[in-house]
């Protein structure tokens, strides 16, 4: 693994690999063809997974814990939702993000987990104050969420009963990703800014060109 983290040829390769998979998507789906690549949203996250693990990289004891408390935190989180209404709103999955627990996908914990660690990561090079790199990672994951919640009933990856996401669902995810993103800073994580940087405009441009698109 470390062979791999410290020759930029690997990290660029990756960069490649998951902008040629978000591209291929927004050329096929153009296309017509978005129930297809619709369907494999979860080898796509999973793809991006495997990604962080090697190139953050996860690989301490620390990194992997926090990682796996984001996860499971944010799908007890979606879990009080679909169930009881509470946090987001009246909501529910769709089927394109793969195997679900209690009506919640796994890899919705997953997504939790990424987005706060390439946020986390990010932040720590635009600040060195801990409360300022918090929000300025919980403002890039509101940010993202922002142009998601448009394009995610249209993908089947949840939809909100009304057909529109409510303030409510903003103001939770605004609230859950400080803390996560708290956590983070407070823990002292670091991890490579370049993939950090390249997994969130990925997506970004991904949703931001839909959200027009649509």
């Amino acid at each position: 693994m470390k062979s791999l983290t410290n020759d930029k040829k690997y990290s660029l390769i990756a960069i490649g690999i998951v902008w040629l998979f978000h591209v291929s998507g927004i050329i096929g789906i153009s296309l017509g063809y978005q129930d297809w690549f619709a369907s494999r949203t979860s080898l796509n996250l999973m793809i991006m997974f495997l990604i962080l693990i090697i190139f953050f990289p996860l690989h301490s004891f620390k990194k992997w814990s926090l990682f796996i408390i984001f996860g499971g935190l944010g799908i007890f989180a979606e879990y009080l939702g679909v169930t009881f209404g509470l946090f987001f709103g009246d909501y529910a999955y769709g089927n394109n993000f793969g195997p679900k627990i209690f009506e919640v996908p796994i890899l919705i914990g997953v997504n939790w987990a990424l987005l706060t660690f390439i946020c986390g990561a990010i932040a720590n090079n635009l600040s060195d104050n801990i409360f300022l790199k918090s929000l300025l990672g919980t403002f890039m994951m509101l940010f993202l969420d922002l142009f998601m919640e448009k394009i995610a009933p249209i993908f089947d990856f949840w939809e909100f009963s009304g057909g529109y996401a409510p303030i409510d669902n903003y103001i939770a995810w605004g609230s859950i990703s400080f803390i996560f993103n708290l956590i983070f800073h407070l823990a002292k994580l670091k991890g490579d800014f370049l993939i950090s940087l390249h997994l969130y405009l990925v997506q970004l441009v991904f949703f931001v060109y839909f959200y027009v698109y649509y």
